[in-house]
């Protein structure tokens, strides 16, 4: 089943409107997160980076600015996904995307930069 490009973009900005302010987080994972937002990272320095999405147009989606995910120090942290959420913390887990390389990141810590799109297909 093919879908138009006005039935994409609807399907998209439903999915922005879960955002405040179209203002989605990122978060950095160690594993598969679900459809639950499991095994995000952790740490006091850990933290989520944020991005704001325009509406979807002409079937492609929508591509938030970059976000900077902050990992944590003091521990290894090797991440192999980013989810998306409503909130910087605690929120509503929209969904999780597979990096297509493992990140590590040493006790030193460091940034994750990523910029994530919401696409419908």
């Amino acid at each position: 089943m093919s879908y138009t490009n006005a039935a994409k973009d609807a399907a998209v900005n439903a999915i922005r409107a879960l955002l405040t302010s179209n203002q989605g987080f990122v978060s950095m994972h160690t594993a598969d997160p679900g459809t639950t937002g499991a095994s995000e990272a952790t740490g006091t320095t850990y933290a989520r980076g944020s991005t704001t999405f325009p509406a979807a147009s002409g079937g492609t989606g929508s591509t938030g600015g970059q976000a900077t995910v902050t990992a944590r120090t003091g521990s290894t942290t090797a991440a192999t996904h980013v989810g998306i959420w409503t909130a910087s913390t605690g929120g509503t887990f929209i969904c999780g995307i597979p990096l297509s390389t493992t990140e590590n990141f040493s006790t030193a810590g460091g940034t994750l930069l990523y910029t994530p799109t919401l696409s419908a297909s």
